[in-house]
């Protein structure tokens, strides 16, 4: 019997492909913006576009892809940023759980600025508590022209500055996406 003419023997299908390929290609998108950023701390944190294609991409295929994406382009930028060298509880937190909770945008395929908010807000939770379980024996006593007494407090502080803008940024670009083209039409898979 000639096997090529048999369809079951295909590991995946094109469907599945396509959604690979455009989920390779919004990380890599990811991974170029992440190089067009404004760094607010020395420590970390900064205003980018990142997640802008991740969000676009959870949107069109659902949170699964959406946090896998996440969670791939979260390690891509672990080594790109050097954030090796901050210790594997870093690398687990600040850059595979924070990318991969931008997935869950998908959730909410037909509300785009709801999804953006969303991403934004479980990105940021996770990054406070980062903050406070790896990062806060750093804590200044004085952050903002504020003393810090309070790890939770400051590190809402500090990862809510930059975190704000990135959420302005990807509401404004979901919100003009979607107005002005079909690219966060949900494909099915």
């Amino acid at each position: 019997m000639d096997q090529s003419k048999n369809t079951s023997s295909k590991p995946y299908s094109r469907s599945v492909v396509y959604t690979l390929t455009e989920g390779a290609i919004m990380v890599a998108l990811a991974s170029v913006l992440s190089f067009l950023s404004l760094r607010l701390w020395p420590q970390g944190g900064s205003i980018d576009l990142v997640m802008i294609p991740l969000i676009v991409f959870a949107l069109r295929r659902g949170a699964g892809w959406g946090v896998g994406a996440g969670v791939i382009y979260g390690l891509i930028d672990c080594i790109i940023s050097g954030g090796v060298g901050y210790g594997w509880q870093a690398i687990i937190l600040d850059y595979a759980v924070a990318y991969a909770m931008v997935g869950l945008a998908g959730l909410l395929p037909n509300k785009p600025v709801a999804a953006a908010c969303l991403a934004s807000v479980t990105r940021l939770l996770i990054h406070i508590i980062s903050g406070v379980v790896i990062w806060g024996q750093w804590m200044p006593e004085e952050f903002l022209g504020m003393n810090m007494t309070n790890v939770w407090f400051y590190s809402f502080l500090y990862n809510g500055t930059y975190m704000a803008g990135n959420m302005i940024l990807a509401i404004i670009a979901v919100a003009v996406i979607s107005k002005s083209t079909s690219l966060l039409k949900v494909q099915k898979t």
